[in-house]
């Protein structure tokens, strides 16, 4: 994490022991967003256990009382006198760390599937991509996110505090895929000139991801390629398509390697019966899940 960290606090609350250290930290997270900073309250008991509270500045919007600082100085004076009272039981009740959950094996190939259409052109074109890139030995995932359970987001920031969202649901496994996968394909048909509103869900809800990211890191040898079908005729059908998915990429840190837009559909009804795209779209992926990466640096 690129942030600066400076000590604003700290005591040492008597144990039996050596005592209890607390700690309130501040870490400027202002490179991300203008004004963000996380305060971070840790207690040791050495051989008795760890706790932290963490809170950012943008988690309390205008008509909240209260600050980020504020909120972590009242806990901080709350865990003192818990620790002075039952430090054992003050260490026992911390929250549980990370979730447990089942991941699904890695896949090199992962197509994000937008389209609540399980049979029509979309569901063509991821077809195409799994063949092309089974043929080259790759491993494949398809995720339909209008099949899954995924809470909208609701703009709590509170993922800049742990790295995950607050909300438990099928977003977790969507977001191991991603990271997994050396190529994401993000395939949408084009809906009131944008994304469905499935696809949108997922979008807005990689901000889990992208505060990961920030927070511990992650790679930067993926690609990514933009794949879309609009019913009307003309580029400008594409305009918000390419524009919400290229930024997309560039908040996960993938990089863009080519989009396959094909416009009048509802006139040509079956893109199977378009000549020379099978190939066109089996090409571009075979190209790309060909190539040698290594962490960090890509072999193009």
């Amino acid at each position: 994490m690129d942030a600066a960290r400076e000590l604003l606090t700290s005591m040492t609350v008597p144990g039996k022991d050596a005592g209890y250290s607390l700690s309130l930290w501040r870490e400027d997270l202002s490179h991300v967003y203008p004004g963000m900073y996380r305060y971070v309250l840790e207690a040791d008991g050495k051989s008795t256990g760890a706790a932290r509270f963490i809170t950012n500045t943008y988690e309390y919007s205008p008509q909240m009382p209260g600050s980020a600082e504020s909120a972590a100085r009242q806990t901080m004076a709350i865990w003192e006198q818990d620790l002075k009272a039952d430090p054992a039981g003050f260490f026992a009740n911390q929250p549980a760390g990370p979730r447990a959950r089942q991941r699904e094996p890695p896949a090199d190939l992962l197509v994000l599937q937008g389209s609540p259409r399980p049979d029509g052109n979309c569901a063509i074109l991821a077809e195409w991509a799994v063949e092309a890139a089974r043929e080259c030995g790759k491993t494949t995932r398809v995720i339909y996110p209008h099949d899954l359970d995924i809470h909208p987001c609701i703009g709590c920031y509170q993922c800049f505090n742990s790295g995950t969202c607050v909300f438990d649901d099928d977003m977790d496994g969507i977001i191991d895929a991603i990271r997994d996968a050396s190529l994401v394909i993000v395939c949408s048909p084009v809906y009131t000139n944008t994304v469905p509103a499935g696809l949108k869900l997922v979008i807005d809800r990689m901000q889990a991801y992208y505060a990961q990211r920030i927070l511990s890191g992650g790679r930067e040898d993926q690609l990514g390629l933009v794949w879309s079908v609009a019913g009307r005729p003309g580029p400008e059908n594409f305009t918000c398509i390419t524009r919400v998915i290229t930024a997309f990429f560039h908040t996960l840190g993938i990089r863009k390697a080519g989009e396959v837009l094909i416009d009048s559909s509802d006139r040509v009804h079956d893109i199977r019966t378009v000549p020379g795209k099978e190939e066109e779209v089996k090409r571009q992926v075979r190209n790309l899940v060909k190539k040698k990466y290594t962490r960090g640096e890509q072999k193009i």
